[in-house]
């Protein structure tokens, strides 16, 4: 059996890849692959109204209020396409800056109007989170990226927005815990890493935002053009979308949110405790903002990488590589990964 702490694409649940498995050669007993059936077929349209419903479920969010998308280009399409819909002369653009998709997030909206960056880590490797940022007042968004899968910090809470509507890149911790806001103007996440394969995006939008948004826009990067045609605009992505149905089925069935909070609590605090208790090793990231979702850590002696590396391989452990920008080793340790995995790179660890 291979450990898998790749960052993403990454690990999903078994029952998934065997459920999805199943449907790329015959999806329930219909005679085809979900693969070949067309975007406007019965069996996808009931695929799609799940799809679109769970998320709300889960986060405890009202349909009345939010509309889910399930869009193409990943979260770095949504870095530019929020900024596009949103920003005009009366409506700016705020940022909190934390890591390298924060900042190639704030990169992207300076091409489309008026923003300014509140906080930035950068100072520091981005291995801390900022606090008691000065939030102006005014209409505008807030943007900030709930984790950070490079340098491994997490947001522990949701930053205060003021009267600003909150914009937040999910990409990495979606699903991984309750929100501790129910007033979001939009969530969006990359599936790739804690939902879904890569392949679709998921936007949750605030339908009164929606409404607000700038008109003019080309149809694929108009949010009113996406959620009027309910996602089927263009040919959706048919099967990430079911397979992060079914990722969201599974996290339903362990018993939602609040049980993978504490899954994942569990699973962080057995890989933390061995970074600080053995003394070949050290955490990259401030413990007050270490992430639930990407340990980073490194070799006191770093001459010993390699070595490390190979005693990871010979235990069937994978992906544990740092990112170039960082180096060291980052354990992504996701909704599906069991502590099973956790305990068998701490032992790994201890042994070296």
């Amino acid at each position: 059996m291979k450990y898998n702490f790749s960052a993403g694409p990454a690990i999903l649940p078994q029952v998934v890849f065997k459920e999805a498995a199943q449907a790329v050669l015959n999806y329930q007993d219909s005679g085809l692959s979900l693969l070949e059936m067309s975007h406007r077929s019965p069996e996808f349209n009931q695929i799609l109204e799940e799809a679109v419903a769970l998320p709300l479920e889960l986060f405890g969010l009202s349909s009345e209020d939010y509309q889910c998308l399930y869009l193409s280009g990943g979260a770095s399409t949504q870095f530019f396409m929020t900024a596009m819909n949103l920003l005009s002369d009366s409506y700016k653009g705020y940022f909190l800056d934390t890591g390298t998709w924060s900042s190639k997030a704030i990169k992207e909206a300076k091409l489309f109007g008026d923003i300014d960056v509140l906080s930035s880590s950068k100072d520091q490797q981005y291995n801390y989170i900022p606090k008691q940022v000065a939030i102006p007042e005014g209409k505008g968004y807030l943007h900030y990226t709930s984790n950070n899968t490079i340098f491994g910090t997490q947001y522990q809470q949701t930053p205060n927005s003021g009267s600003l509507d909150l914009v937040c890149d999910m990409s990495s911790d979606i699903f991984s815990r309750p929100l501790d806001r129910k007033d979001f103007g939009i969530i969006y996440a990359g599936a790739q890493k804690n939902l879904g394969p890569a392949g679709t995006t998921l936007v949750i939008i605030r339908k009164d935002l929606l409404a607000k948004t700038n008109t003019g826009l080309t149809s694929m990067l108009d949010y009113k053009i996406h959620a009027a045609k309910n996602s089927t605009f263009n040919t959706p992505p048919v099967f990430p979308i079911y397979v992060s149905l079914l990722t969201m089925k599974w996290i339903k069935a362990q018993g939602g949110l609040d049980a993978m909070a504490e899954r994942n609590r569990k699973k962080a605090a057995v890989i933390y405790n061995e970074i600080d208790r053995n003394e070949s090793f050290e955490g990259i990231a401030v413990k007050e903002d270490r992430s639930l979702m990407n340990a980073t850590f490194k070799l006191i002696d770093e001459q010993l990488e390699s070595k490390f590396l190979q005693a990871c391989a010979d235990t069937n452990i994978s992906g544990i590589k740092g990112h170039r920008s960082v180096g060291g080793f980052r354990a992504s340790i996701y909704n599906a990964m069991e502590i099973s995995g956790v305990e068998a790179l701490v032992q790994v660890m201890q042994q070296f």
